[in-house]
């Protein structure tokens, strides 16, 4: 498959707290070095790099709900954990953008950037499959997006969140789901 010049890549969510210091056994090892072939490249066809990374006030006044199911307090900004992660960290020329819900979508300037970039199909990589990769697949899906997860640079809270997001992902685009294989192909 070829990466079409009016994609970008979405970069959810590789913060230190999940990715840094990680034993080679550890899925999400393969997992963000998978990330980083994807990234590599779009930074080497000089396509938009979107870094997204979840942060949430010291007082967590904007968690919302988020705290009702099964996460405790996470991504603090006071936390340096939050950070991106070293082995993805942004480089420059590569857009940032800081949410405070799952979707990237929600409540940040995404869309706008999007619609600036020109951008018709996006590239997710990151985590959390049933979360935070699901939730923004879905908004980009809403808003006429061409979504393209790639499942070996995605890792889920457990085997079966991440099993499920997939399926329901590619319910919406049957083509959605690829390999990093695919992605070096060209």
């Amino acid at each position: 498959m070829k990466i079409e010049k009016n994609s970008a890549l979405l970069v959810i969510d590789i913060q230190q707290e999940d990715f840094n210091n990680l034993d080679k056994n550890d899925p999400r090892w393969t997992t963000i070095h998978n990330a980083k072939r994807v990234l590599d490249v779009f930074r080497a066809k000089k396509l938009p790099v979107i870094q997204v990374k979840e942060v949430h006030r010291a007082n967590m006044v904007d968690f919302g709900r988020e705290l009702d199911g099964a996460e405790d307090v996470h991504c603090l900004d006071s936390n340096p954990d939050t950070d991106y992660a070293k082995l993805t960290y942004p480089i420059e020329g590569e857009y940032r953008i800081i949410k405070r819900r799952y979707s990237a979508f929600f409540a940040t300037d995404l869309e706008l950037l999007l619609k600036c970039l020109h951008v018709d199909t996006l590239y997710l990589i990151g985590g959390l499959t049933g979360v935070c990769i699901h939730y923004t697949a879905v908004d980009a899906h809403q808003n006429n997006y061409f979504v393209k997860v790639v499942t070996d640079a995605v890792a889920g809270s457990s085997q079966e969140a991440h099993e499920y997001a997939l399926k329901a992902i590619k319910y919406m685009q049957r083509d959605a789901l690829i390999t990093v294989a695919v992605e070096n192909a060209d």
